[in-house]
């Protein structure tokens, strides 16, 4: 039996699920925002108590790599590593934006999205104001525009929706559908990241034993961290 924890705080969803040989069994997850250093380590002693799953059972950790939250990634990340120090396992580290397109590709009619029509999708991070975390990917999963921050405006993606229609989702695409006025821009509200979406692509690497150094491992930023300092605190 191969049992997996996956760790997901790249944005304000901390989730958590169990995937065991490859199939997901269960999860948990909260969209309060603000409580993965509180819930992350909660859900994951939870699903294996109710999942009768030692901790010494579990063959390996996965985690988001992000882009999203400093905040967020920095406590995933810790936490996972921390369960691989303790337990002498290996450390899994899959792509938030890799493994949201995975979902919607492979849930098309779930999702009401056309199959008459070439279709490239296009996974989006909330940045703040009207930036995103984004890349685009084809219809077999291949990149067409590698992952970068990138301010949405009325020229975002132009040339391609006029050949394509593009399928937006995660939870900083919302914002972006009053600029995209494209008939082929399609919005796919309900996909936010979360834990479960990353289970097949955490079984491939698994069985690939494509696993990454617990002790220099970091995630995957993409911008710098800026504090930001409130003016209430500074001196008059």
């Amino acid at each position: 039996m191969a049992a997996i924890l996956i760790i997901e705080t790249s944005t304000e969803v901390c989730s958590v699920a169990l995937t065991i040989d490859g199939t997901l069994k269960d999860w948990m997850e909260s969209k309060e925002g603000q409580t993965h250093a509180r819930l992350v380590s909660v859900y994951a002693e939870e699903l294996l108590r109710r999942n009768n799953i030692k901790p010494d059972e579990l063959v390996a950790i996965a985690v988001s790599k992000g882009p999203g939250s400093y905040t967020g990634l920095r406590i995933g990340v810790s936490t996972a590593k921390g369960i691989c120090f303790a337990r002498h396992i290996p450390l899994i580290a899959i792509g938030t934006l890799e493994a949201m397109t995975l979902h919607v590709r492979n849930n098309r009619k779930f999702y009401n999205i056309s199959e008459d029509k070439p279709t490239l999708y296009c996974p989006m991070i909330d940045a703040r104001r009207m930036e995103v975390f984004t890349m685009l990917y084809d219809e077999e999963g291949s990149v067409i525009k590698p992952i970068e921050a990138r301010i949405v405006d009325d020229a975002f993606l132009s040339e391609e929706l006029r050949e394509k229609q593009i399928v937006f989702f995660g939870n900083g695409s919302e914002k972006c559908r009053a600029v995209l006025k494209s008939p082929n821009a399609v919005f796919v509200a309900q996909v936010e990241a979360s834990a479960k979406y990353l289970s097949d692509l955490v079984w491939q690497l698994y069985n690939k034993n494509q696993f990454e150094d617990v002790a220099y491992f970091e995630p995957f930023y993409l911008k710098d961290f800026v504090a930001i300092v409130s003016k209430k605190n500074i001196p008059g």
